[in-house]
């Protein structure tokens, strides 16, 4: 993309920030240009952002219902998958799929509870506040 063309479309996706780009000069050389939106990528993450909500509102009530963990509900909320929540925790995908059960999650030591509320920015006692209450 050339320097001149790099999109100025005030995204609403940027909150009123910019993001660093690159595009190239007139004399061919790669140059930092500040753009503030595109409208293609904005509605590319407006859907992304939909299909998390859609994720979380099933997860929440898989998990009114009892049949999930807390843990996939707050996964979709902050805006993660299972291989970024496993990478994040630093456990296995097989792993957190096996906490998305209740009777599991109920029995998690304090030590792995850690690294599940360091993820989501809670505290531990957050954290065993969702194995009690329902939202």
């Amino acid at each position: 993309m050339k320097l001149d063309e790099v999109p100025q479309d005030h995204s609403s996706t940027y909150g009123g920030h910019s993001k660093l780009v690159y595009a190239v000069d007139e004399s061919g050389h790669y140059q930092c240009a500040q753009s503030d939106g595109w409208e293609p990528e904005a509605y590319a993450t407006r859907l992304a952002v939909a299909e998390l909500e859609a994720q979380e509102a099933e997860a929440l009530a898989q998990w009114r219902r009892g049949e999930l963990s807390p843990l996939k509900c707050l996964m979709y909320r902050y805006r993660m998958d299972e291989p970024a929540l496993a990478q994040i925790t630093g456990l296995w995908q097989w792993r957190v799929r096996r906490h998305f059960r209740p009777d599991i999650y109920r029995r998690l030591s304090t030590s792995v509870l850690a690294r599940y509320a360091e993820a989501f920015g809670l505290t531990v006692d957050e954290l065993r506040r969702y194995q009690r209450e329902l939202p």
